[in-house]
């Protein structure tokens, strides 16, 4: 945990259906001086779509060896490695080196198309990676729930996201990039 990082606490309640994954869940989230509230939100967000027994955050913006999400298996291998933002592709391909499955989540409509182009060319090749992109519109009003404590809820149906909190709801679907 980074110093002069802010503790979030969220109680999250995922109901994704398609899954069939029903659980609450209490996490304790540091968000770092750098990290803006859309991208805490979206942390959640990756968080509720991957959800499960093994799911942790790791050290995000603080680190350089762990993603932002990760579930390990019981001999320490990283089955699941999961990222926001656009990386550069030497941590795309550290990602895929070290995961059985690498999935990243792009955000802000300007730079996508760019950033995608810039790296298409050499991570094609990964057959365990997964692009999502999150509409931007939706991450802007999913910050708004952003606070020290939060309540959200997460539906996830037919692949559509519907975020609620006491502040926004809001229903999106991602594309996918790759």
């Amino acid at each position: 945990m980074a110093t002069n990082s802010t503790i979030c606490k969220a109680d999250l309640s995922v109901s994704d259906i398609d899954r069939g994954y029903y659980m609450q869940h209490a996490l304790t989230m540091a968000q770092h001086p750098s990290e803006t509230n859309q991208r805490l939100v979206l942390r959640l967000l990756a968080f509720a779509v991957h959800a499960g027994p093994n799911l942790t955050f790791g050290g995000g913006l603080n680190t350089d060896d762990e993603p932002d999400i990760w579930e390990k298996n019981l001999t320490g291998d990283i089955d699941v490695w999961v990222e926001l933002g656009l990386p550069s592709e030497k941590r795309i391909r550290k990602a895929c080196a070290q995961s059985k499955a690498v999935i990243l989540y792009c955000y802000g409509d300007t730079g996508v198309a760019a950033w995608w182009q810039s790296i298409r060319r050499h991570v094609q090749r990964f057959k365990h990676l997964t692009i999502w992109q999150i509409p931007d519109n939706a991450s802007q009003i999913m910050a708004e729930a952003a606070a020290r404590n939060m309540s959200i809820q997460v539906t996830i149906q037919d692949r559509e996201v519907t975020w609620y909190s006491a502040q926004t709801s809001i229903a999106f679907t991602c594309r996918k990039i790759f």
